[in-house]
C-alpha cells in the first residue's frame, strides 16, 4: 500500500511538472539585476525556467538574426527592435515600450578628481563607453558628447567595452578614469561613483523595448511577458533606478 502511494504521489509530481516551460530571454546587460530578480519571483509563482543571456543589445539581435533559440528579446533601444521587425522575427503589435533610464558620469570611489560636466572630461586620458558604435548604451553617450560639441575632441581617449557592464568594470578597476553608463549599473557597483548625472533633457531619449520572438511556441513566452509589465515587475524596475513609461 505504502509502495502504492508512493508511486501515485510520484506520478502526480511527474504530471504537475510536464505543463512547466523553459523561457530563453535574450536582454540588455543593463537589465542583469532588475531581470535576475524578476525572473526568480516569476519562476516561483508559474513553475516555468527562465534563462537569462545578457549582454549588449546589438549583439544580441545579431544572435537573432542568425537564428540563436530565444523565446523573448528586452533591448535597451528601439533600434535593435526594429531590425527585427523588418526581418519579421518580432511583430509590431506585440512591441512594448517599457522602460527609460539615464546616464551618469562615473569615476572610481576613490578618485580625487572633480567632474561637473562634461566639459571636464577633457582633462581625463581614460574614458570607458559601451562600443559607441553598436551597443545602445555607447550609443547614447555618443550622442550625449556630440550634443555638446566634445565628441570629436574626446573620441580618441574613448575605451570602448562590449557592453555597459563592462565599462562599469573598466572604471571599477581603475583602467579608465571615468566612464559613462547607465544610472543604473552605477547604482550595481561600489567601487564607483557618480561625479555627475546627465539630465534627461541634456541627454538623448532612452528606450527598453520588449517583445517575443514571433517564431516561439511557447506560451509561458507571453505569460512572462505579461508578468515583466506587472505590478510587481515595476516595482522592481523602480527600486533599481529605471523610469516604467509602459502604461503612460
Amino acid at each position: 500500500m505504502k509502495r502504492l502511494l508512493a508511486a501515485s504521489i510520484l506520478i502526480l509530481a511527474l504530471a504537475g511538472s510536464s505543463g512547466a516551460e523553459e523561457v530563453i530571454v535574450f536582454a540588455a546587460a543593463s537589465l542583469t539585476d532588475a531581470l535576475q530578480e524578476i525572473g526568480r519571483a516569476y519562476e516561483a509563482s508559474s513553475g516555468n525556467k527562465v534563462v537569462f543571456s545578457l549582454g549588449a543589445s546589438s549583439d544580441l539581435a545579431r544572435q537573432i538574426q542568425a537564428g540563436a533559440a530565444a523565446d523573448v528579446f528586452f533591448s535597451a533601444d528601439s533600434a535593435q527592435m526594429d531590425a527585427l521587425e523588418r526581418a519579421g522575427l518580432v511583430r509590431a503589435r506585440e512591441r512594448v515600450d517599457v522602460l527609460s533610464n539615464v546616464l551618469v558620469v562615473i569615476v572610481p570611489s576613490d578618485a580625487t578628481s572633480a567632474l561637473h560636466s562634461a566639459t571636464d572630461l577633457v582633462s581625463l586620458r581614460r574614458i570607458a563607453l559601451a562600443d559607441p558604435e553598436a551597443v545602445p548604451a555607447g550609443m547614447y553617450a555618443r550622442r550625449y558628447l556630440e550634443s555638446t560639441g566634445l565628441w570629436e575632441t574626446l573620441k580618441d581617449r574613448v575605451i570602448p567595452t562590449l557592453d555597459v557592464r563592462a565599462a562599469l568594470a573598466a572604471v571599477a578597476s581603475g583602467n579608465a578614469d571615468a566612464g559613462i553608463v547607465y544610472r543604473t549599473d552605477a547604482a550595481a557597483s561600489r567601487r564607483v561613483r557618480v561625479a555627475f548625472e546627465v539630465k534627461r533633457e541634456q541627454g538623448p531619449k532612452i528606450v527598453y523595448v520588449l517583445a517575443p520572438l514571433a517564431s516561439s511556441p511557447r506560451p509561458a513566452a507571453r505569460d512572462l511577458i505579461r508578468y515583466l509589465l506587472s505590478a510587481e515587475a515595476r516595482r522592481t524596475y523602480e527600486r533599481q533606478g529605471f523610469l516604467v513609461i509602459a502604461g503612460r
